[in-house]
């Protein structure tokens, strides 16, 4: 009789040889992920686009704020033709000036002058007013011969103001460059150089309106005085005198 085969067969089992080898499994439907440039880029736009915008609109409103104060300034001036005060001087006498040395090999400086000054405001409508005025005679190379004050004023339209003032020093000690440079000096034919200089506050005025205090300086040159050898004062040389007028204007701590 033939025998019929059992239903169970045995498979041969196989070994693998590389265990360090992992299965890998497949999965068709998982996407890799990839970053969004396009969304870095939109947003690198949109930032420069933004910074390109507040340049442009605030460049066009200093641009208009500097285009309408033309427009005031340029009514302003049609309106009231503002013109800056003129100073002259009217008369310099040297009254002392004494260098005495003493023992110690020092060597102090007397002086006094009497000036007379005259300001005149040209303006139709404009009011001028002054602070107290600092004045200060001066030689060369900055030496100071006399300091003076003179009170406040407020100058009107088309009027003329007279400044007399005494210029003054009293045993100031010098170095010795300033007493060589005033030595020479006083050997010229036509006397010592004098400067003066006036340096006060400014409030200017239009009808209702009033502006800021503005700093301004005044030099007076071009004068020259012989020194009295006695007590008769000497009448200094003005002819070719001329005063310029400066506003100093004050940012931080630099004037200009």
């Amino acid at each position: 009789m033939a025998t019929k085969p059992s239903g169970t067969t045995t498979t041969p089992t196989t070994t693998n040889k590389n265990p360090t080898v992992k299965n890998q499994t497949y999965k068709p439907n998982v996407i890799p992920y990839r970053p969004n440039r396009r969304h870095n880029r939109r947003r690198r736009c949109n930032c420069r686009r933004c910074f390109c915008l507040c340049c442009f609109w605030s460049v066009l409103i200093i641009f208009s704020i500097l285009f309408l104060a033309a427009i005031a300034g340029a009514i302003f001036y049609v309106l009231y033709h503002p013109q800056l005060p003129s100073f002259a001087i009217s008369s310099l006498k040297i009254s002392q000036f004494n260098l005495t040395t003493t023992s110690d090999d020092t060597t102090k400086l007397t002086t006094k002058f009497n000036i007379t000054l005259s300001t005149k405001n040209k303006n139709k409508k404009l009011i001028y007013t002054y602070d107290p005025i600092v004045l200060t005679a001066e030689s060369t190379n900055q030496i100071v011969l006399g300091n003076g004050i003179f009170p406040g004023f407020i100058s009107i339209p088309n009027n003329v103001t007279n400044i007399h003032s005494t210029l003054s020093m009293v045993s100031q000690d010098l170095d010795v460059d300033s007493v060589s440079t005033l030595k020479s000096e006083l050997k010229r034919k036509n006397g010592l150089p004098v400067k003066i200089l006036l340096d006060t506050k400014m409030v200017v005025q239009m009808d209702k309106l009033k502006s800021k205090k503005v700093g301004i300086r005044v030099t007076c040159d071009n004068i020259h005085g012989l020194i009295p050898k006695g007590k008769i004062p000497t009448v200094a040389s003005i002819t070719n005198a001329k005063c310029k007028f400066d506003l100093r204007i004050k940012i931080l701590r630099w004037t200009f």
